[in-house]
C-alpha cells in the first residue's frame, strides 16, 4: 500500500491584491480518497484548486503531489505536466468535437488511443452517444464526457469545481452518485469543490470547511456534522440554532431543563448549546408556555418556527402527518440521546 500523500499542501498562502484568498493552508489528501472542499461563496475554495492544478502561482507554502514538489520555494511546475485532471463547473467541452473526440483530445499516444477512449466511455456508459456532439446530450452525459475527459490520462489526481451546479436538482443526485461510483471504481484521487452542504455530505469521504481562506475543520462528514469544532462550522451545516446553557456541577442548566452533561468549566459559566430541529421534540399542549411562529411544509416534514417564553426562537421538525398551526401553545423538549456540542468564544468546550 502506498502511504504517500496523494496531495499535501503546507503553509499555502494566496493574495489577490490586498486580499488573502487562501491563508496558511495546511492540508493532506489521501491516495484514493474524495475530500470535499466546502464553504460559502468567496471562501477560496476554487483557488485552492487552481493552485493545485498549477493554474496561479502561491505566493507561499507549498504543493506536493505524490510526494513530488510542484510549486514551493524554487519549485513550479506547470500544469501539463502535473498529472492533474480538472472538471470545470461549464464543463468546457469543444462544441465542434464528438464524445469520443473530447474524450481523446489530451491523449498523447496515437498508438493507444482508441483504446483508451472505449476503456473511458465503457466506465461513463456512454459508448452508445460517442459520435455525437455536445449540443446532443442531455446536461448529465455532458458532465460524464467531461469526467471521462479528465479520467482518460489517468491522473494522480482529480479535479472537480462545482460539476453539478449547471443540473437540476433531480439530475443532480442522479448523476453525483455515477460519479461517486466512477471514481470509487477507479480508485481515484479527487478534491470537490461545493457550496452544498448536502452535496459535500454525500461525496466526500471527508469534508473540509473554509471559512474566509482560513481551514475551520476537516473530518468525515459524521464527525463535522455531530462534532463541529467552531460555530462557524455548526452554523454553516444549516438550520443551526443556539440556546445559552450555564454550567453547574452536574450539568447544564437550560431555557429547556437540566441536561447531565458536564463539562470542564467552573459553575456559572455561560456557554451556547447548539440545537437543530431533530434535536428537538414539539408537544401540543395548551399550557405551554412556547408558542409556534409559523410552519413550514418541505414535503416529508414539517418545519415549525417556535418562540420560548424568553423570546428565543427554535426550529423544530414534525413528521409531514403531524403539524401545528401558528399560535398553538406547545411545549419543547430535547430529544433523548442526541449528541449537543457547546461553545465558548466560538469553539466547541467539552
Amino acid at each position: 500500500m502506498n502511504h504517500t500523500p496523494a496531495v499535501h499542501c503546507a503553509g499555502l498562502t494566496k493574495f489577490f491584491a490586498d486580499v488573502c484568498a487562501v491563508e496558511n493552508l495546511e492540508l493532506t489528501v489521501h491516495q484514493g480518497e474524495i475530500l470535499a472542499l466546502l464553504g460559502p461563496s468567496g471562501c477560496g475554495k476554487t483557488t485552492i484548486l487552481r493552485l493545485i492544478a498549477g493554474f496561479e502561482v502561491p505566493d507561499a507554502g507549498r504543493v506536493e503531489i505524490g510526494g513530488k514538489l510542484v510549486s514551493g520555494p524554487g519549485a513550479f511546475v506547470p500544469p501539463e505536466r502535473r498529472r492533474v485532471g480538472m472538471v470545470f463547473q461549464d464543463y468546457a467541452l469543444f462544441p465542434h468535437l464528438t464524445v469520443a473526440q473530447n474524450v481523446a483530445y489530451g491523449l498523447r499516444r496515437k498508438a493507444e488511443r482508441a483504446t483508451r477512449v472505449q476503456e473511458v466511455l465503457a466506465l461513463v456508459d456512454l459508448e452508445e452517444v460517442q459520435d455525437r456532439l455536445p449540443h446532443e446530450l442531455s446536461g448529465g452525459q455532458q458532465q460524464r464526457v467531461a469526467l471521462a475527459r479528465a479520467l482518460a490520462p489517468q491522473p494522480d489526481v482529480l479535479l472537480l469545481d462545482e460539476p453539478f451546479s449547471n443540473l437540476d436538482a433531480g439530475l443532480r443526485k442522479q448523476v453525483r452518485e455515477e460519479v461517486r461510483d466512477i471514481l470509487k471504481a477507479t480508485a481515484t484521487t479527487a478534491i470537490l469543490v461545493t457550496h452544498d452542504q448536502e452535496e459535500a455530505l454525500f461525496m466526500g469521504d471527508r469534508v473540509a470547511i473554509l471559512n474566509a481562506g482560513r481551514l475551520e475543520q476537516v473530518g468525515t462528514p459524521e464527525e463535522i456534522f455531530h462534532h463541529p469544532e467552531t460555530r462557524f462550522v455548526a452554523e454553516f451545516m444549516g438550520h443551526t440554532g443556539f440556546l445559552p446553557a450555564w454550567v453547574t456541577t452536574e450539568g447544564l442548566e437550560t431555557e429547556l431543563g437540566f441536561l447531565p452533561q458536564r463539562l470542564a468549566l467552573p459553575p456559572g459559566t455561560q456557554v451556547d448549546m447548539l440545537v437543530r430541529p431533530d434535536d428537538l421534540v414539539l408537544c401540543p399542549d395548551p399550557q405551554g408556555a412556547a408558542r409556534v411562529e409559523r410552519r413550514f411544509f418541505q414535503g416529508m416534514h414539517h418545519l415549525h418556527r417556535v418562540v420560548l417564553p424568553s423570546g428565543r426562537i427554535v426550529h423544530c421538525l414534525t413528521l409531514h402527518t403531524e403539524y401545528y398551526a401558528p399560535g398553538t401553545r406547545v411545549r419543547v423538549e430535547l430529544t433523548p440521546g442526541h449528541p449537543l456540542t457547546c461553545f465558548k468564544n466560538g469553539r466547541a468546550v467539552t
